[in-house]
């Protein structure tokens, strides 16, 4: 039976947090203001290292940044961004570790609580079809309103949206050998737990101490 590969994105497959960096790559080419609007994308990140985010408020102010500028200038600015900062921070090994479950046959999925439209570009430079991320509302424009558009896959949502994708590709949980999960952050210990394998990727330092009371083996890709 195939497995099923569950990688977290930030801090797991790569050294940074792609919210937050897209936030700080705004705040450098101008796109919001400098001091107030980078104090807070600081405030949201620390709020999600301590488990204390509230997604909807994070959403709606991250996607302030941009989504106003309509959809030619954003892409744009999102190119920019995987050019100059995202694509030289994808480590080798990162790709490595994915490359090798997908040759093994592995079912490989993105599972991410950052918005798809930051995670679709990095996805597809991982070479990972299957992405699992924050989907945004669209406005009756078509174009991103700044909301949330059902559950956040984030914390148990997680769990949620991976079932809810399993369903949509017709398959289940019991199809395959095992479920494995790489991440980093306490904030994933609910599908970590889910999982039949669960990997501490450079973890912090909640995560490492749940790692070291479950067994749970510890990988650090970026030392």
């Amino acid at each position: 039976m195939k497995n099923l590969t569950l990688f977290d994105l930030d801090g797991t497959l790569l050294p940074i947090d792609s919210d937050h960096a897209f936030g700080q790559f705004l705040v450098q080419q101008g796109w919001v203001e400098g001091a107030t609007w980078g104090a807070r994308n600081d405030q949201f990140y620390a709020d999600y290292c301590a488990g204390q985010l509230n997604q909807d408020a994070y959403v709606e102010f991250a996607t302030s940044g941009w989504r106003h500028r309509g959809r030619e200038a954003a892409e744009a600015m999102r190119e920019r961004f995987m050019a100059e900062c995202l694509r030289p921070s994808i480590q080798p090994q990162a790709l490595e570790l994915v490359r090798r479950h997908q040759a093994a046959g592995d079912w490989v999925a993105l599972v991410t609580a950052t918005n798809e439209f930051v995670t679709a570009p990095i996805a597809e430079a991982f070479g990972i079809e299957h992405l699992i991320a924050v989907r945004l509302a669209l406005g009756a424009d078509g174009w991103f309103s700044g909301g949330i558009e059902g559950v956040p896959s984030f914390r148990e949502g997680k769990i949620t949206r991976v079932e809810q994708w399993l369903a949509d590709q017709g398959a289940l949980r019991s199809d395959f050998g095992r479920v494995i999960c790489y991440s980093d952050s306490h904030n994933d210990l609910p599908l970590l737990q889910w999982a039949d394998e669960a990997v501490a990727t450079n973890p912090n330092q909640a995560l490492a101490l749940e790692a070291a009371a479950r067994g749970w083996p510890v990988l650090r890709l970026f030392e």
